[in-house]
C-alpha cells in the first residue's frame, strides 16, 4: 500500500477508501462477481445481472426469480450501485444504453473477494508446520539422530517434496475454489 492507494494486478492505482466501501456491500460484491471471469471491455446488459445478483441473493436458479425480485435489484442496481461504482472508475456504466462494462479495475477488485472460512487453519499454518517438520528432519539426517537409517536421505527429501507439492496442489485448488468467480452461485454472505 502506498498512502492509501491499493496497486491492481493491472498496475492501476485504487484508493483504499473506495475498495473498501465498494466491498462493503454484498450487492456489489454480487456486481463483482458476476463480471469476474469477463475480460475488459466486454459489456453486460443490466438485466441479465440484476437477475443473476437477484437469484443469488435469493439462493435460486436464475430461472425461479420473480419479475419483483428482478425489478427490485434492477432498480437498486441501476440508481444506487452502479453509478458510485462507475463514479470510482470501477466499471462502466450506461444508464441510457443499460449496459455495464467491465474495466481493468473490475478485474484489480476481483483479488480481495477470496472467502476465507473462519474456521480453518490458515495455509501460511500448514507451510510453518511443514517447514518446522522439514527443518527437523534434516537436523535429525545431518546429526544422524533418530530412526532415519531405515531409509536413504532421498527417499525422505523425496518425501519432504512430494508432501510439500500435495500442500501446494491443495492450497491452488482451494484457492480457486474460495473464489467468488468460480462458484456458480455465491456462497452465503453476511
Amino acid at each position: 500500500m502506498n498512502g492509501g492507494l491499493l496497486t491492481g494486478v493491472n498496475g492501476s492505482e485504487l484508493d483504499e477508501e473506495t475498495v473498501f466501501a465498494v466491498l462493503s456491500n454484498q450487492r456489489r460484491r454480487f456486481v463483482l462477481h458476476a463480471l469476474q471471469d469477463r475480460p475488459a471491455g466486454s459489456e453486460v446488459p443490466l438485466g441479465s445481472l440484476a437477475e443473476r445478483v437477484a437469484a443469488w441473493e435469493n439462493g435460486i436458479d436464475e430461472s425461479e426469480v420473480g419479475s419483483k425480485d428482478r425489478k427490485s435489484v434492477y432498480t437498486s442496481l441501476q440508481q444506487l450501485h452502479l453509478p458510485k461504482m462507475d463514479d470510482a472508475g470501477i466499471l462502466g456504466f450506461d444508464e441510457r444504453g443499460g449496459t455495464v462494462t467491465v474495466t481493468d479495475e473490475t478485474e484489480d477488485l476481483t483479488i480481495y473477494l477470496e472467502v476465507v472460512n473462519g474456521s480453518e487453519v490458515p495455509w501460511h499454518g500448514y507451510y510453518l508446520g511443514l517447514g518446522a517438520i522439514g527443518a527437523s528432519l534434516v537436523v535429525a539426517l545431518a546429526t544422524g539422530a533418530g530412526p532415519f537409517d531405515a531409509l536413504p536421505d532421498l527417499a525422505w527429501v523425496s518425501f519432504l517434496v512430494a508432501t510439500l507439492l500435495v500442500f501446494a496442489a491443495a492450497h491452488t485448488y482451494t484457492a480457486r475454489g474460495r473464489r467468488l468467480g468460480t462458484y456458480e452461485r455465491p456462497p452465503e454472505v453476511e
